[in-house]
């Protein structure tokens, strides 16, 4: 079922997540994050953290606060998310870490040093962002105007920089980004939550606002490399984050 709100926005085929279900008794979700946010009810290890956004998506209204204080609670530990973390030399990665039943997909991505990823929507879906180690640049833009008989640059709106552990939101009806490490000598790495999943978005032209599609791929599975045959058949095209 397709998320319905934001500007030109394209369906999600089978999918049972909506824009509209992140709401909720907000009586209960202000106890959950105050009790979050408590120190003995930190969230301990990466697997605390994937067991309760298990939890929280089970339900059929979901509250974007909920989620937010969740990734929030949990504190970086290299010892338990290194396994995922896969680089390459010439573009960053993105690497499963949890399908989340079809409701979510949680990832980490891999940001060598100026790596940096297109500007591009998020398909009508939610995305979370969190700081596992170094920083990253994330540069927000307006959506061009349709109907413009002369191409013209992209307008960019806000500009910020994402620190160990701290956690940013956006979908499209807030703007279009490009997220980029700004370090030339130091790698970064990220944590992502998209819900509902999507294996296409669309990506811009800075300079001319030009929309194109990208496949949305993965450079490794639960910690596992993808086979070198289905490496083979991905485009390398650009893509979101």
């Amino acid at each position: 079922m397709a998320l319905n709100s934001g500007p030109r926005q394209e369906e999600i085929v089978g999918k049972d997540v909506r824009r509209e279900d992140f709401v909720g008794d907000m009586g209960e979700i202000k106890r959950a994050i105050s009790s979050l946010k408590r120190k003995d009810s930190k969230i301990r290890t990466l697997q605390e953290l994937i067991a309760e956004l298990h939890k929280v998506f089970e339900s059929d209204h979901v509250n974007i606060e909920h989620v937010h204080a969740l990734m929030v609670a949990y504190q970086s530990n290299p010892s338990e998310w290194r396994k995922y973390a896969r680089f390459d030399r010439y573009r960053y990665t993105r690497n499963l870490v949890d399908e989340g039943n079809g409701k979510f997909n949680l990832m980490i991505l891999c940001w060598g040093e100026g790596h940096g990823s297109a500007i591009h929507d998020h398909a009508n879906a939610h995305c979370f962002m969190k700081m596992l180690q170094g920083e990253l640049s994330e540069i927000r833009f307006d959506w061009p105007k349709e109907g413009m008989s002369e191409q013209t640059s992209m307008v960019e709106i806000s500009r910020s920089t994402l620190h160990k552990n701290e956690v940013c939101y956006i979908n499209d009806s807030l703007g279009l980004h490009r997220v980029e490490n700004p370090s030339h000598s130091d790698v970064s790495v990220s944590l992502h939550l998209y819900c509902p999943p999507f294996q296409s978005c669309s990506v811009f032209n800075q300079q001319t606002g030009q929309r194109s599609k990208a496949q949305v791929t993965f450079w490794s599975l639960f910690g596992h490399r993808k086979s070198k045959k289905s490496e083979d058949e991905e485009e390398r095209e650009p893509e979101d984050n």
